[in-house]
């Protein structure tokens, strides 16, 4: 086990000495494409919600579902899968996820209604979970050189980062050319690629000890996560309900007796000593912080690029790639960096930079091009890329390699609910304020109802109306939507900044580039 306070890493015997072989560095290939199909999936939808919109219909709620549910099932299911994958096999499981996800996506691409498409992406997310922490918990035990570790966990978190920010970008070139239904066929070649070279070039790896799975503590890590999700979503979008109230107050006395739980166990899903241990505990709450703000930037910023600038698809994409680019490059920097500077300092900065990142989205104006929006997601999009790398360093490093599985679920449900919350939460604001400020009140109580779901509705309304009126519409909701854009910018930046602060706080004595040097 790393010993975080000294940067000295405990590797099992002969740790130092072992390096990777071509083979590990192919492994390391197919599971990093495996882990940007994942975090595509997260974002990809961003730029076709206007076409689903007109499409399926959706109501402003089901909309949100659409995107948050594929990340809300799958981090409640994170924990029980990491340490499932523990037990059975992680390559096992891996490849059982991608056959899985494979169908999902299929049924997801052929959806005729909402109800249809969230239930797929409710599929997805089952798949997704099964993956996600095989990916990473598999890296921690193919390298074991620590320099080495921390390189490979810099590629698996450019492919998370930067599949995320890429995610509109693929979605725009597809959406160009084919329906919005492309956006998850994609998945299918990759997932059969993974399930053929899957058992040539990764090898196989589980606790040899890993005690009896407990399946009252599987049940209880969903009901603490996902009642507690939907009621800060739903509260976000709906304003507060006693129904709300009770979801929450139920994952909380779950999430109680889970840990209670834990406790007592002799082989529990979550060592909740680890908690304990300042560089983990900094680490998951850093990760679940960063892409908090990258999944509401690229929330309202993507709509922002297409219905009010008027950006195509595509166009939309490509203005999003220098921040996609910013985030790769900083995830591949960070070994180098953590030789010449502290964990601490590096993450702590990185949290700065995103936050000033998220303040110059302040300035964006319904008519002011997309320069600005570009600097200041570039600059979110890098300091995002140093935290997902250095923020899953600092997990993975903390336990045995035979636990890697479980540290890595608990990493991945940060990561998850990072996403799904930061669009629930900073989107519903978002949608909020639009609510509040776009002018309806010269159309008829159907039709403005429509236009004041959502700005794809808006647009779609204003398409059949007269040129004055729909440009009267779409000047008060393209206002409206940068207004909402202004409030969750200030939020997003004031999230940075304190993140970075208690980062360099509790990080302050941890010298962990030594790690690195090793």
């Amino acid at each position: 086990m790393s010993d975080m306070r000294t940067g000295s890493v405990h590797e099992v015997a002969g740790g130092y000495e072992q390096r990777a072989t071509p083979r590990d560095w192919l492994g390391l290939v197919v599971l990093a494409f495996a882990v940007l199909l994942i975090a595509v999936d997260g974002t990809v939808l961003d730029l076709a919600l206007p076409f689903i919109s007109s499409d399926l219909a959706p109501t402003s709620n089901q909309l949100l579902w659409i995107i948050d549910v594929y990340s809300f099932v799958l981090a409640g299911l994170l924990i029980t899968m990491g340490t499932l994958g523990d037990r059975i096999g992680r390559r096992r499981l891996l490849l059982i996820g991608a056959a899985g996800f494979g169908i999902a996506s299929l049924v997801a691409a052929v959806s005729t209604s909402a109800e249809m498409l969230i239930a797929a992406r409710v599929l997805q997310g089952i798949s997704g979970a099964t993956l996600m922490p095989a990916t990473l918990g598999l890296i921690r035990t193919i390298f074991l050189n620590p320099r080495q570790r921390v390189a490979a966990i810099g590629v698996w978190g450019a492919m998370a980062g930067g599949g995320a920010a890429a995610g509109p970008l693929v979605g725009g070139w597809l959406l160009e050319h084919f329906w919005w239904g492309s956006v998850f066929l994609i998945n299918i070649p990759v997932m059969l690629a993974l399930i053929a070279l899957g058992p040539l070039v990764i090898p196989e790896s589980k606790d040899p000890n890993p005690g009896r799975f407990d399946l009252t503590s599987s049940a209880l890590s969903m009901l603490a996560i996902v009642p507690v999700v939907f009621a800060v979503k739903e509260t976000a979008a709906h304003g507060f309900d006693v129904v709300y109230l009770l979801s929450a107050v139920i994952g909380v006395i779950a999430g109680y007796v889970f840990v209670r739980r834990q406790r007592t166990l002799a082989a529990p899903m979550i060592d909740l000593r680890l908690f304990a241990n300042r560089a983990f505990s900094t680490g998951v709450a850093t990760n679940f912080l960063s892409v908090f703000a990258l999944a509401g930037v690229l929330f309202f910023g993507s709509q922002y690029l297409q219905l009010v600038l008027g950006n195509s698809p595509l166009e939309a994409g490509l203005l999003l790639l220098p921040g996609t680019a910013a985030s790769i490059v900083t995830s591949l920097l960070v070994a180098v960096l953590l030789r010449y500077f502290s964990a601490g300092t590096v993450l702590g900065v990185a949290m700065f930079v995103g936050a000033s990142g998220a303040g110059l989205l302040v300035g964006l104006a319904t008519d002011s091009g997309p320069g600005l929006f570009i600097a200041g997601f570039v600059l979110v999009g890098a300091g995002v890329g140093v935290a997902l790398t250095l923020t899953s360093e600092l997990v993975v490093s903390a336990v045995e390699p035979e636990r890697a599985g479980a540290a890595s679920a608990v990493s991945e449900t940060a990561y998850e609910l990072g996403i799904a919350l930061g669009v629930a939460i900073l989107g519903t604001v978002v949608m909020a304020i639009f609510r509040r400020g776009i002018d309806v009140s010269g159309l008829p109580l159907e039709v403005g109802a429509q236009a004041g779901e959502t700005l794809g509705g808006a647009d779609a309304v204003a398409r059949d109306l007269p040129e004055s009126v729909a440009t009267v519409l779409m000047d008060s909701a393209h206002a409206a939507f940068v207004s909402g854009m202004h409030v969750a910018a200030v939020a997003t930046a004031v999230v940075l900044a304190v993140t970075a602060v208690f980062v360099l706080v509790n990080l302050r004595e941890r010298q962990d580039s030594s790690t690195a040097k090793e």
